[in-house]
């Protein structure tokens, strides 16, 4: 009997005791276990982002054989007064000594003899790619320039990069009022302006190639 009285009343661990000890030294590690864990999670990040290395957009090559900028006869086709005839050759000879030779329509140059003027301005059009409108107070009064620019956004009226108005010596507010949904380049440097001509003519040439590219797939 005594042994059992004394059985009764021994203390016995709290279970609550028990719990939280459990509890404490499941949910907490030891500093290097925590170290471990957190170079574990690191290095899974690292490989992770190691293994997603994005390769670069390669951009298309526009003078590849198969490119659709053989299907018209010229890349860009300029449109100007009789005026500025010394301006526009100087931009015809940097476009076509630049790496991708773009083959631009000058009129005194390319123009057939014989050929009206009217189907001439509209086969440069029809022809080229892309059309820069050298807008000067001379492009301003010349009704031939204006006929051509018509022409242009008859054959592009949402423009796509192929309409490139470049304005010289003339107030924005004279700049022509069917062109007003166009961003122009405006020259001041010459140099300048050529480069964003180049820039303009060559991206649209290769969204040109990606398109077509994508057609095919």
């Amino acid at each position: 009997a005594g042994w059992f009285r004394r059985l009764l009343h021994k203390p016995k661990p709290s279970s609550v005791e028990s719990l939280k000890s459990s509890h404490s030294s499941s949910s907490s590690p030891s500093s290097s276990s925590s170290s471990s864990a957190k170079s574990s999670s690191s290095s899974g990040t690292s490989l992770a982002t190691s293994s997603i290395s994005l390769s670069p957009v390669s951009a298309p090559d526009i003078s590849a054989s198969d490119s659709p900028r053989w299907d018209k006869s010229y890349d860009v086709c300029i449109c100007h007064s009789e005026g500025d005839v010394e301006l526009v050759e100087e931009l015809v000879s940097y476009l076509e000594g630049q790496p991708e030779s773009f083959r631009c329509f000058l009129q005194l140059r390319d123009a057939a003899a014989g050929s009206a003027v009217v189907t001439e301005l509209c086969d440069a059009v029809q022809n080229s790619h892309c059309w820069v409108m050298l807008i000067t107070p001379g492009f301003l009064q010349d009704p031939w320039c204006r006929y051509q620019m018509h022409q242009a956004l008859a054959e592009a009226p949402m423009a796509n990069g192929r309409t490139i108005p470049v304005l010289k010596d003339v107030d924005r507010k004279d700049y022509p009022r069917e062109l007003r949904n166009i961003y122009y380049i405006y020259m001041a440097l010459k140099e300048k302006s050529f480069r964003q001509i180049r820039d303009t003519v060559m991206r649209y040439l290769q969204e040109l190639c990606r398109s077509s590219t994508a057609a095919m797939e």
